[in-house]
C-alpha cells in the first residue's frame, strides 16, 4: 500500500479512522490491522498524530518589519555617506529626511550583515552624585558655560559658549583671543540678549575656573539677578553637557577642518554651531535636534508623532508589497 506510492491526504485519514474504529469497537489489535494492510507502524503513528491529515503549511504572512531590498540598499548607502554616525541616530536621520522609515533595530541588523556596524558602549560612571544637578523641565531654566582651548595654526584661541541645559541648544558662542573675566561677561550678556521676552533669568552652571569664581563675575551676576551654581571639584559630570559639546566641536569641526586664520575659524565654527542646533540629532533628546526641544513640549510631541506615522506607513507598505502579484507604487515619503 505504501511501497513507493504517494497516498492522498483523504486516504491516510480513512486508514487512521478505520484502524482506530476496529480497535475500539471490535478489540482488533492495531498491529494486526497494520500487518493486514501492509502499513509500517512508524507511518501509522505518524499519521495518527494529526488524525491522518497532512501537516498544515506554514502561513508566512508578510510582516511589517520585513525590509524590502531597496530599503536595505538605501540604509547601506546612507551609512557609507555618514560612516561616523551610530545606527540609532542614523535611523532617525533617515526617517526625518524621508530616505527610508525603518526602526533602529532593523538598521542595526542590516549594517551588521553588511559589516558596517560600529557598536559602542557607554562609559561607566564612577563615584557618587553621578547625576549632577536636578535636570531642567523647560528651556532656559538652566544654562551651562565653559571655556575651551582651540589650537589654530599653533595659536591658542578660546571658545566661550552658553548652552541651554534642557535643549542642549547653544544660545551664544564666541571665539575670542583672551579668556578673562571680562570676556566671559561679554559672552554671558550677549546670551541674555537672546533670552525670550518674559522669560525668567536662568540659573548659570559653571566649573570652578578663575573667571567664574572671581569677585568681578560674582558682582556681575548679582547685578543681573542670576543665580550661580558651580560643579563640585573633580566632578565634571555636573557640567558635562557643555563639556560633551566641546568634545563634539573639536572632533567634528576643529580637528578635521583646515583653518587658515581666526576669521575663517570663526566662520567655520559658526556654521558648525548652526548645524548642531538645527540639524544634528541628539541621543539625549530622543534623537531630535536641540532646536526642536527649544520649541517646547508640543513641538516635541508633533515631531515624535510624525516619525511614528512614517514608520506605520512604511510597515503597511512592506506587507502589501510582499503579497503575490502586488503592483504598488512606493509612498511619496519613501521615494
Amino acid at each position: 500500500m505504501t511501497g513507493g506510492y504517494h497516498i492522498a491526504p483523504r486516504v491516510t485519514e480513512d486508514v487512521v479512522l478505520t484502524v482506530s474504529y476496529l480497535k475500539k469497537r471490535a478489540g482488533f489489535p492495531v498491529g494486526v490491522s497494520l500487518d493486514i494492510i501492509g502499513l509500517p507502524r512508524a507511518t501509522y503513528f505518524r499519521w495518527s498524530k494529526t488524525g491522518g491529515k497532512e501537516k498544515r503549511k506554514e502561513n508566512k504572512t508578510p510582516k511589517g518589519h520585513w525590509l524590502l531590498d531597496w530599503e536595505s540598499e538605501r540604509i547601506i548607502a546612507y551609512k557609507r555617506e555618514h560612516p561616523e554616525i551610530g545606527y540609532r541616530r542614523l535611523a532617525w536621520m533617515m526617517i526625518d529626511a524621508d530616505i527610508v522609515a525603518v526602526s533602529p533595530t532593523s538598521v542595526y541588523r542590516v549594517l551588521l550583515r553588511a559589516d558596517l556596524s560600529n557598536r559602542w558602549t557607554t562609559p561607566p560612571g564612577g563615584g557618587s552624585h553621578r547625576e549632577g544637578f536636578v535636570q531642567p523641565t523647560h528651556p532656559h531654566e538652566q544654562w551651562h558655560s565653559d571655556i575651551s582651548y582651540l589650537n589654530i595654526l599653533g595659536t591658542h584661541y578660546f571658545f566661550i559658549s552658553i548652552l541651554d541645559g534642557y535643549s542642549r541648544y547653544i544660545v551664544h558662542h564666541e571665539v575670542r583671543t583672551d579668556m578673562t573675566t571680562r570676556d566671559v561677561e561679554i559672552v554671558t550678556e550677549r546670551a541674555l540678549e537672546k533670552l525670550p521676552e518674559g522669560c525668567e533669568m536662568p540659573r548659570l552652571i559653571t566649573d570652578n575656573g578663575s573667571q567664574y569664581v572671581s569677585k568681578e563675575f560674582q558682582s556681575y551676576l548679582r547685578e543681573r539677578d542670576i543665580s550661580h551654581s558651580r560643579a563640585r571639584v573633580n566632578h565634571p559630570q555636573s557640567n558635562g553637557k557643555i563639556e560633551r559639546f566641546h568634545k563634539s566641536l573639536k572632533q567634528e569641526c576643529v580637528r578635521v577642518t583646515a583653518m587658515t586664520d581666526l576669521g575663517e575659524a570663526r566662520r567655520l565654527i559658526d556654521g558648525y554651531v548652526v548645524d548642531y542646533n538645527e540639524n544634528r540629532l541628539h541621543s539625549a533628546l530622543q534623537y531630535l535636534a536641540p532646536a526642536d526641544y527649544l520649541k517646547g513640549e508640543e513641538h516635541i510631541k508633533q515631531c515624535l508623532e510624525r516619525r511614528k506615522e512614517k514608520l506605520k506607513a512604511a510597515a503597511r507598505f512592506r506587507r502589501i508589497s510582499r503579497r503575490p502579484e502586488a503592483e504598488i507604487a512606493r509612498p511619496e515619503a519613501l521615494m
